[in-house]
């Protein structure tokens, strides 16, 4: 019989604990419906309707925005258009674009540029599910703070999208945004 050392115990134990942690990737969605394709769903009219939760759960912002995706010769425009419960109001416009190619078990690729989002988003769709990851520069307090999104978004109806983004600075958890959008025929 094996027995673990005073040193392998506690590694063991660290790697069953973050392997618990982990989340299914996109693919794991590839059979889920109705299929979200991004050039269907992000074309058109949409709203989106959220809440913004800091790091203990505590609401501390609500918004509405308008929506309004088009595709032209494959890639996508999206121009999103907030205003939150205090007044403010956001601008943002996406660039969509495919990254070609076949899909990868299931998967197809895509990747996103905003104004305020610095480098390439990263985004990745498969059956009801689309993957977003990206570092959006964020006003706060007179100043900008770089904030890594990590966005998990579930088509539950041809019309209806659910979303939670979890926010993260330095590798730990500072909020999180819970949304739905609506496709408006």
């Amino acid at each position: 019989m094996y027995c673990l050392n005073k040193i392998q115990l506690p590694l063991l134990s660290a790697l069953l604990l973050l392997n618990g942690c982990s989340s299914p990737g996109v693919s794991h969605y590839r059979d889920k419906t109705p299929a979200l394709i991004p050039e269907e769903f992000l074309n058109g009219p949409l709203t989106a309707h959220g809440i913004i939760k800091n790091r203990s759960g505590e609401v501390t912002r609500t918004f509405n925005a308008t929506l309004l995706g088009r595709w032209q010769n494959g890639r996508g425009l999206l121009a999103e258009d907030f205003i939150f419960d205090d007044g403010e109001t956001q601008q943002r416009d996406w660039q969509l674009i495919p990254t070609g190619g076949a899909p990868q078990a299931g998967v197809r690729a895509y990747i996103g540029r905003a104004g305020d989002v610095i480098g390439d988003a990263r985004i990745s769709a498969a059956g009801n599910a689309m993957f977003i990851r990206y570092t959006l520069e964020v006003p706060y307090k007179g100043r900008k703070l770089e904030v890594a999104v990590d966005d998990r978004m579930y088509l539950v109806s041809d019309r209806v999208l659910i979303g939670k983004s979890a926010l993260s600075k330095f590798g730990l958890n500072v909020g999180e945004i819970v949304l739905t959008i609506i496709r408006e025929d």
